[in-house]
């Protein structure tokens, strides 16, 4: 069984029909509001990053030098806790931190010419040149050479980060 479907009225040419309502702007007013608020939120934003950028741009060399170098010097303390102090899984730490100490020079071009400045990255470099020609064999080498190494960028952070 199937449920009889309405029959349409036939429609009346001759019939005037009722006038229609125009269509109201209110939907198309709000989607143009809603669309420049999106789009006047991204231009802010753009140009507040923008500004950011042009203001505080600064040389990021010097602070990743010293990340990296503190990286390496961070995980040779956890060879040294987790007693894992042979040559081989220390040295490879101390050729970073000597590749490193080349780069201080560069890194830091204002005070390339300041005698205390060279006075420490030559220090540094040549701790860390004794402990690559004679590497620490056991912990208590690493310590010693973690000391050493540790002093020598004490010395220059007191002179130069105040």
């Amino acid at each position: 069984m199937s449920t009889p479907q309405p029959q349409a009225t036939p429609v009346d040419p001759s019939r005037p029909r009722p006038p229609r309502k125009a269509p109201s702007a209110a939907g198309r007013y709000l989607f143009l509001f809603l669309l420049g608020l999106v789009l006047g939120i991204i231009a802010v934003v753009m140009l507040l990053r923008a500004l950011e950028g042009r203001k505080t741009w600064q040389d990021h060399y010097p602070t990743a030098a010293m990340h990296l170098m503190s990286a390496h010097s961070a995980q040779l303390h956890q060879k040294l806790e987790a007693n894992r102090c042979a040559a081989t899984d220390v040295l490879p730490h101390l050729q970073a931190l000597r590749t490193l100490g080349n780069d201080l020079d560069p890194a830091f071009p204002d005070l390339r010419d300041n005698t205390r400045f060279a006075s420490h990255t030559g220090s540094f470099r040549a701790t860390l040149d004794n402990a690559l020609a004679s590497p620490p064999m056991n912990c208590a080498g690493l310590k010693s050479t973690l000391e050493a190494i540790g002093s020598d960028c004490k010395a220059c952070h007191t002179d130069f980060r105040g």
